[in-house]
C-alpha cells in the first residue's frame, strides 16, 4: 500500500528519504483504506512500513496493530534533489525510472533500490506470514512491481496515494493479483 497524500505531494516536491506530513486528504485516504480492510474482513498477521513518518502515520491510521519500521521499505533516495520541485526530475522512460541518475547527486541507483525492496519483502514473507500489510512509497512500490508484473498497466490504472496492490507469494515469487484504488 502506498502512503496517504502528503504536503510535498500537493506542492509537487521530490520526497524520497526526506519527509513531509500527511494532509487532511491523506488522513482521509488512510481511513478509507482502513475501512476497506474492515469491510472485506481482512486481518493481518503482521504489518510493516518504511521508516518515513508518512508511511507510519498512514499505517497507524489504517490499523492499530503493532508494526515494524524497516529501512528496506524506504523510497528511492534522490540525494541533493530531496525537497526540490518535481519538474527537476530528468525526463525518462517511466518503465526505466531514473536509472543511476541520482547517484551523482548523492542519491540511490534504481536497481539497488529495487533489490533492497524486493529482498526486504521476500524476507518478510518467508517469516511464515500469510497476510501482511506493508506501507511504502510510489517509487519503491513501482520498482518492486516491475519485477513481478507489467508496471505500465499499474500506472495506467491510476496508482495513487493509498492505492493497495495485492500480491500472493509462493516459492519465493510474488504474483500480482489486483490494485484497489479509492475515490477521494
Amino acid at each position: 500500500m502506498r502512503h496517504g497524500q502528503t504536503l510535498f505531494n500537493v506542492q509537487h516536491k521530490i520526497q524520497g528519504w526526506c519527509d513531509s506530513p500527511l494532509t487532511k486528504t491523506g488522513i482521509k485516504q488512510a481511513q478509507i483504506a482502513g475501512q476497506y480492510f474492515k469491510d472485506q474482513q481482512i486481518h493481518f498477521d503482521a504489518a510493516y512500513c518504511s521508516t518515513a513518518e508518512r508511511a507510519s502515520d498512514t499505517l497507524e491510521t489504517v490499523t492499530d496493530m503493532p508494526y515494524k519500521r524497516l529501512k528496506g521499505l524506504r523510497e528511492l533516495s534522490f540525494g541533493k534533489f530531496e525537497g526540490e520541485h518535481e519538474y527537476l526530475h530528468p525526463q525518462s522512460d517511466p518503465a526505466k525510472h531514473f536509472g543511476n541518475y541520482y547517484v551523482q547527486f548523492g542519491g540511490e541507483d534504481d536497481q539497488l533500490a529495487q533489490k533492497r525492496v524486493n529482498d526486504t519483502l521476500t524476507k518478510i514473507m518467508n517469516q511464515d506470514n500469510q497476510t501482511v500489510l506493508v506501507v511504502s512509497h510510489a517509487g519503491a512500490i513501482m520498482m518492486f512491481s516491475d519485477l513481478w508484473t507489467d508496471a505500465a498497466k499499474l500506472r495506467a490504472s491510476g496508482f495513487t496515494n493509498c492505492s493497495i496492490l495485492k500480491f500472493s507469494f509462493n516459492n519465493n515469487k510474488f504474483t500480482f493479483e489486483k490494485i484497489i484504488n479509492f475515490k477521494n
